[in-house]
């Protein structure tokens, strides 16, 4: 039991620094792709930023909007960073403590929960902008979970679990990716609008929307939404990583230093795809995902299941 405490204390802590670094990475690489230096005058090239920023919110003073619904107000920063952390355990490695036979069922049922804190976050605030952007950010992230959900049965079909670590012991020969190229651009562009990133990122729509559902948040707050939002973004890079692209497989050889490598340059994708496109329509990023990724799946879907059938017998 101690073990298991220590461990999970400091995959934690690791993740709280990843995701505070990540944050350093978007702001120099999209300073980059504007041409222009990001962060560069805290410390030794402005390595210390994070820190700094870290700092400067969570000694800020807390607000308290006087017509705010205050239990759910303080409790949804909460629950979506602690939702956010729930999704590490899954990390899939032979040094890993827990084993979770169900993680891709788990996967599923803790991202489905996603919605509820950014629906008390707005519904809480007592904001119309922030209701408004939860309202948005809501109707977005159900509508692409089910094409997540349908994109993530093909692996389950393939490899015949529901287990990560399987799955990607699977691909030691070949990765899903090459096998469904079109079902691996789907779960890509859903990792995307899950996530609520631009050019998807309409609970966010400052021109729209002044800030979307955290409008009224502040200090430590806002700290933990943000901190939830960038863990889910490393975390989506995890699984996409591991589901399509063969997570620590490498040429037939196995380096955890290329599963780093792979879950750096997903996360990077993240940021590149916000310095290159503009903000999508909305009607279009919904008729995206129900005229276009659930048909296409569907019909991918029911091919794998009867080619599968028929090897079979």
């Amino acid at each position: 039991m101690p073990y298991v405490l220590v461990s999970t204390v400091f995959t934690y802590v690791c993740i709280l620094l990843a995701v505070a670094f990540f944050t350093l990475l978007e702001r120099k690489g999209l300073s980059y792709i504007q041409i222009r230096k990001g962060p560069n005058k805290v410390g030794f090239a402005g390595i210390p930023q994070p820190l700094a920023d870290a700092f400067k919110l969570l000694t800020k003073e807390t607000a308290k909007p006087s017509m705010a619904n205050y239990l759910p107000y303080f409790a949804a920063p909460i629950f979506s960073f602690f939702l956010a952390l729930l999704l590490w355990q899954l990390y899939p490695s032979a040094y890993s403590l827990g084993y979770f036979k169900w993680g891709i069922l788990f996967f599923l049922c803790i991202s489905g929960l996603n919605v509820y804190g950014t629906l008390l976050a707005g519904w809480s605030s007592n904001s119309k902008y922030a209701l408004l952007g939860s309202l948005r950010a809501i109707a977005q992230t159900i509508s692409y979970e089910v094409s997540m959900a349908l994109v993530l049965l093909f692996p389950l079909f393939l490899v015949g679990s529901f287990n990560f670590i399987e799955i990607q012991e699977s691909q030691k020969n070949i990765w899903l990716a090459f096998l469904m190229i079109p079902v691996s651009l789907i779960w890509l562009v859903t990792c995307v609008a899950e996530t609520n990133r631009a050019p998807f990122d309409f609970a966010e729509g400052e021109s729209e929307l002044v800030s979307g559902f955290n409008i009224e948040y502040g200090s430590a707050g806002f700290a933990l939404i943000f901190l939830a939002e960038y863990a889910n973004i490393l975390v989506m890079s995890l699984f996409s990583s591991v589901l399509f692209f063969g997570g620590n497989s490498m040429f037939f050889f196995e380096s955890d230093f290329m599963f780093m490598v792979k879950v750096l340059f997903f996360a990077f994708a993240f940021i590149w795809v916000r310095g290159s496109y503009p903000r999508f329509r909305y009607d279009l990023l919904m008729a995206l995902t129900w005229k276009g990724f659930l048909p296409a799946a569907l019909s991918l879907l029911l091919m794998v299941v009867v080619l599968s059938y028929s090897f079979y017998f």
